[in-house]
């Protein structure tokens, strides 16, 4: 596979509204980012992946866009994005952009001009339709915020279609003229050297509402197409969407070399193998390490040689890492360095999303008043409504609530850990004194270091872009191990993903003449890979010589 410029890159998510404050509103701001690039720099990132900072009225953060071509004034100005497009490019570091095509906001001129009147011709921007009778909407389909996707609209006497909340109407992509709008936007972007885009939940821009189909309509495949043939040819960019539903099977399509869609895409399969089957995110179950294992063997070798994964354990819609499947208390930093270690050296475009790099872990407020996410106050309302018990609503919400990863950056010891000189949209997590930025800079065996060194050997070494995968004792159900190979180089990972004492053995068909140590998450790591009793959370790599 030719060898493109993101396969030896990572990338970083900003989350903006809580990265930097150099207002002092409480709201991170685009000069706030620009002043941390040095920081970013350091780690060693190649990326940075911006959540939205366009012009929005905010009912979802942002992902509710009401004018794609201006700055949300929170934010800052377009002169402020431009410098910050600039000064990253002076510190080798692309900026690639939310790209939100499946819905705007209500608040945006073509859905003000849609709900004039049935024949305005924006209408056709969006999907509307007539009701069945006796106040039901068209169908059942149901919003990903809870209730019905469908909003009534008394003027016209029709409904219209929202996935998200009643506030992001979904655009209707079957109509060429909006894609072309679209295009337009994106290469106004482009031109302005951005580097690419995320595409938000861009599986379900092929709906057809009328069949019961929003994810992977038959004409998805076909407007991907169409998008790389008007826009992204003419670009050296980097593609990731957001595909929830995607098998392997349907990442091929998506990726495959020659098929002009995307880069990559990111799976949501390991997002769920801590919830019960079928009952959605919120009711929950410990996670099995052997289903872990064999979700990510499944991508790593279907995708191998016919497409490219995303790497990735959280964002802005997921819970920190460490406190999911790490241990966030007595084990936080050997957890946390043990699921990087995990994660960056398989194949892939490993994202580290903003505070991961220091072990940031969850939130637990005392009330619901202090959450922000909609999806989170719509959830506690329903099941308050439905007689759910409060501390049960409560527990879900610590575990897998999305503000869990939408506190502020932690900088400093300082008060709301240098993040604003005002008061945080949101309150910083108080465990802010011992985990912030400046002591992990200053301390060469923190977390941080530990990325920073991971991410310089995917840049020095061609096996971990490129080498093939294979599990080792697939079976074991607290260790994870696999080797990478390219040629005669072979790399070993061996990783205890729990907090007791398992031993490691490996298979006698892998022998080797000597090991080299790579990395390793404890001060006095065993050097021998052959027979070892790992300790709790324990990482260890090797790069095995002589292989036979």
């Amino acid at each position: 596979m030719e060898t493109k410029w993101w396969h030896k890159s990572t990338v970083y998510q900003i989350y903006p509204r809580s990265f930097n404050d150099s207002s002092g509103d409480g709201i991170g701001d685009i000069k706030g980012i620009i002043e941390k690039l040095d920081y970013l720099s350091l780690l060693g990132i190649d990326v940075i992946w911006l959540s939205p900072v366009y012009e929005s009225p905010n009912d979802d953060n942002g992902y509710d866009i009401s004018d794609y071509y201006t700055i949300h004034e929170e934010y800052g100005t377009m002169e402020d994005m431009e410098r910050l497009i600039k000064e990253a490019a002076d510190r080798n570091i692309k900026i690639i952009m939310d790209l939100v095509i499946n819905h705007t906001s209500d608040e945006h001129p073509w859905f003000m001009e849609s709900k004039k009147s049935t024949d305005n011709p924006y209408r056709d921007f969006y999907i509307w339709r007539d009701g069945r009778g006796d106040n039901l909407p068209p169908n059942d389909i149901q919003s990903v915020f809870s209730g019905p996707a469908w909003e009534f609209d008394e003027a016209s006497g029709q409904y219209y279609f929202h996935l998200f909340s009643k506030k992001q109407p979904d655009l209707n992509l079957h109509n060429e003229t909006v894609r072309h709008h679209l295009y337009d936007m994106m290469k106004f972007w482009l031109d302005k050297g951005i580097g690419g885009f995320r595409m938000d939940v861009i599986d379900l821009i092929g709906k057809e509402i009328d069949h019961g189909i929003v994810g992977n309509g038959p004409k998805l495949h076909h407007y991907l197409q169409e998008m790389h043939e008007k826009v992204l040819a003419g670009y050296d960019v980097m593609t990731v969407g957001e595909t929830p539903s995607a098998t392997t099977d349907m990442a091929k399509l998506y990726t495959g070399p020659g098929r002009n869609e995307l880069d990559m895409v990111f799976t949501f399969e390991h997002m769920s193998l801590d919830e019960v089957k079928g009952k959605g995110k919120w009711e929950l179950k410990p996670l099995d390490l052997v289903e872990l294992k064999v979700m990510f063997c499944k991508w790593q070798t279907n995708l191998h040689q016919h497409g490219w994964n995303s790497l990735y354990w959280n964002n802005h819609d997921q819970p920190r890492i460490v406190s999911r499947w790490g241990n966030d208390q007595e084990f936080r930093i050997e957890s946390a360095k043990m699921l990087a270690t995990v994660l960056h050296l398989m194949q892939g475009t490993p994202y580290v999303y903003q505070g991961e790099e220091i072990g940031m872990t969850n939130i637990r407020f005392e009330s619901i008043d202090e959450y922000k996410d909609i999806e989170t106050l719509n959830l506690f309302k329903e099941k308050i409504k439905e007689g759910k018990d409060a501390s049960d609503v409560m527990a879900s919400i610590y575990a897998k609530g999305r503000d869990n990863a939408r506190t502020p950056m932690q900088w400093d010891a300082s008060q709301h850990a240098g993040f604003t000189g005002g008061t945080p949209w949101i309150p910083v997590n108080s465990n802010h004194h011992s985990i912030n930025v400046n002591s992990a800079v200053e301390d060469p065996n923190s977390i941080f270091h530990h990325y920073r060194k991971l991410i310089a050997m995917r840049k020095e070494m061609d096996t971990i872009v490129h080498g093939k995968f294979e599990l080792i004792n697939g079976d074991h159900p607290e260790v994870f191990a696999y080797t990478r190979k390219l040629g005669n180089e072979v790399i070993l990972v061996i990783a205890n993903f729990y907090g007791r004492h398992p031993d490691f053995i490996l298979p006698d068909a892998l022998s080797f003449e000597r090991a080299e140590q790579l990395i390793s998450n404890y001060p006095d790591s065993p050097v021998d890979p052959k027979h070892v009793q790992l300790r709790p959370y324990e990482a260890l790599v090797f790069k095995l010589c002589g292989v036979k």
